[in-house]
């Protein structure tokens, strides 16, 4: 297992009530009310939450690959994450898809950013043998 060197950042939150209760982080900028998927109450749940990170982290790890290139990513890039939680012999588990927009690149370059990204992004990595993901890039 490979271990960090130097920490860039720590991001710290407090959970009370698991899935039917409340998440803040330390400075106060993340501050949501947290309800089990599908129920119809109000507040958002780990698997959304996990969706927006990755897919954040995945739209910069592009960008570190379009700037190798001496390229700029387009303005309205996207990636829309869907975060599956579904059971498997009574067990829990997650799986992912990834749909990348990149609008106005060509394919085979977008594709090569897509891949690249899912071996430099953080989120990628942590899941990488761990959960089924599949990578689609937008046409």
């Amino acid at each position: 297992m490979m271990q960090i060197e130097k920490v860039l950042y720590t991001g710290k939150t407090h959970t009370t009530g698991g899935r039917d209760g409340f998440t803040r982080s330390s400075d106060a900028e993340l501050d949501v009310k947290l309800s089990p998927p599908g129920n119809g109450k109000a507040g958002t749940n780990p698997e959304q939450l996990f969706a927006a990170g990755w897919s954040a982290c995945f739209i910069g790890a592009m960008g570190l690959a379009a700037c190798k290139r001496k390229l700029k990513l387009p303005a309205d890039t996207a990636v829309d994450a869907e975060v599956d939680l579904g059971t498997t012999e009574g067990a829990y588990f997650l799986q992912a898809r990834l749909t990348v927009s990149l609008p106005g690149l060509d394919t085979d370059l977008a594709r090569a950013f897509v891949e690249e990204a899912h071996q430099t992004c953080p989120y990628s990595k942590a899941t990488r043998g761990n959960i089924h993901v599949e990578l689609i890039v937008a046409q």
